[in-house]
């Protein structure tokens, strides 16, 4: 199978890529490592609001437990969505000259 990144007939692995254009996503992706910041923040808002705050003013455990699982799910929702987008950027990203396909 060929990567649909760079066109080279290597074994993909689960991401679909061969293992070189994953070692450079993962090389460029570090530049972008302040993306966990607003995830993280937005998880911790919902948590502390939902699962500290009200069940402080008089409401039930039940709402703290609502509260933990709607902040994890804001974190893993964002993040998902935030790795989506920056996987696109990095398909329209240029590739290195060695890995330009070669005219036949």
């Amino acid at each position: 199978m060929t990567c649909p990144r760079c066109h080279a007939d290597a074994p993909l692995g689960r991401t679909g890529w061969c293992k070189d254009c994953e070692r450079q996503y993962e090389a460029w992706i570090r530049g972008y490592a302040g993306d966990i910041v607003v995830p993280v923040l937005a998880g911790m808002g919902i948590l502390t609001t939902i699962g500290m705050l009200l069940p402080f003013l008089g409401l039930g455990p039940l709402i703290a437990t609502a509260g933990v699982v709607a902040g994890f799910g804001t974190l893993a929702g964002l993040f998902k969505l935030r790795r989506k987008r920056r996987r696109q950027q990095f398909l329209t990203a240029s590739l290195p000259r060695a890995y330009l396909p070669t005219k036949t």
